[in-house]
């Protein structure tokens, strides 16, 4: 029989940088050992002391020992100076084996490790600096922008999980119990959350890896034929590739259609670089046939951002005749 361990956080009300270090210690224990193990929300120094894993109580940091506190002197910092909470410092001895559970043999080491860096990053490293009482400064600019979005997503963990703490003025008969309860409830929602990230992260990693692939065999390197949809605006700015359309088939639209999305000029841009031609705007089925002269098209949006055909050769030949004539060599060169 696996023996378990005693995991020891304290008790009262909660912050989120506990709740999800639990989640992260759920899921990276192996399965025997977590369903063996108990979990004790308390201050006692005895139970502090004989505990297997200690995180955010104790005022002790040793990740030999297990104890992962974060209020003491000499507290660890990250290389930027940021101060950890209890999430941070589980998240770097547990954290890898947490995302190589949640992954379950889809992707190597190598994706094990991007995906812990992002996670890190984007949310364990927000939870670390709102329960320290700071917040990120995303700066000016398109980017700034986007890394300040991802900043908000990051930091409304801990608005969910905090908000299951018991108020003030609630009297239940057994005020722990029900703390405990209310804590189990957040460890659940702070868990599917952390699944979440990580299973997109991981998509986004396979994204860029088959888009990638796909514009290598793409015949004209500005339309890039996908053979499924996917994430694909993403990876194609972040390789600097000189995509003007994407060609992939829709996910369960009507009909089986093949879709045509134009692409962004900055990451989040509702604009496109090089927009369907306006005498396409708005216009469906024979109309779109008509004026298009591609006789399988369906639909064009009036923003002029996305149109679709019936075959992948009908989104093939919409995209083609979207990009224009090739330009005509100047006199005298080949």
């Amino acid at each position: 029989m696996t023996d378990g361990l005693r995991l020891v956080t304290h008790g009262g009300s909660f912050h989120c940088d506990e709740v999800l270090g639990y989640a992260i210690l759920r899921r990276a224990l192996p399965p025997g050992t977590l369903a063996a193990s108990t979990l004790v929300r308390t201050r006692d120094p005895h139970a502090i002391e004989t505990a297997d894993i200690v995180w955010d109580v104790g005022g002790v940091f040793d990740p030999a020992r297990r104890r992962f506190d974060h209020h003491q002197r000499g507290a660890p910092v990250r290389p930027d100076g940021s101060p950890y909470s209890s999430a941070g410092l589980l998240w770097a001895a547990f954290g890898r084996d947490a995302v190589r559970a949640a992954l379950a043999g889809r992707g190597g080491e190598d994706v094990v490790e991007r995906v812990w860096a992002e996670m890190d990053e984007q949310v364990v490293r927000l939870v670390d600096l709102a329960d320290n009482g700071q917040r990120p400064v995303p700066g000016f600019g398109d980017e700034a922008l986007d890394r300040a979005a991802r900043i908000a997503e990051g930091l409304a963990l801990p608005s969910l999980v905090e908000v299951l703490n018991l108020p003030w003025d609630a009297a239940p008969a057994d005020r722990a119990r029900a703390e405990d309860e209310r804590f189990a409830r957040a460890a659940e929602i702070a868990g599917a959350f952390l699944d979440g990230r990580i299973e997109r992260i991981r998509a986004r990693v396979a994204a860029y890896d088959a888009v990638l692939e796909a514009h290598a065999r793409s015949a004209d390197p500005r339309v890039l034929e996908l053979p499924r949809g996917m994430p694909w605006q993403g990876p194609a700015h972040d390789a600097d590739l000189p995509v003007l359309f994407a060609v992939y088939p829709d996910k369960g639209g009507p009909g089986g259609a093949w879709m045509v999305g134009c692409m962004p000029p900055e990451p989040g841009s509702f604009a496109q670089k090089l927009p369907l031609p306006e005498a396409w705007a708005g216009l469906r089925d024979a109309e779109l046939a008509r004026v298009s002269g591609v006789e399988d098209a369906v639909f064009c949006h009036l923003n002029r951002f996305i149109a679709a055909a019936r075959s992948r050769e009908g989104a093939l030949a919409l995209a083609r005749i979207a990009l224009g004539p090739a330009p005509v060599p100047a006199a005298g060169l080949p």
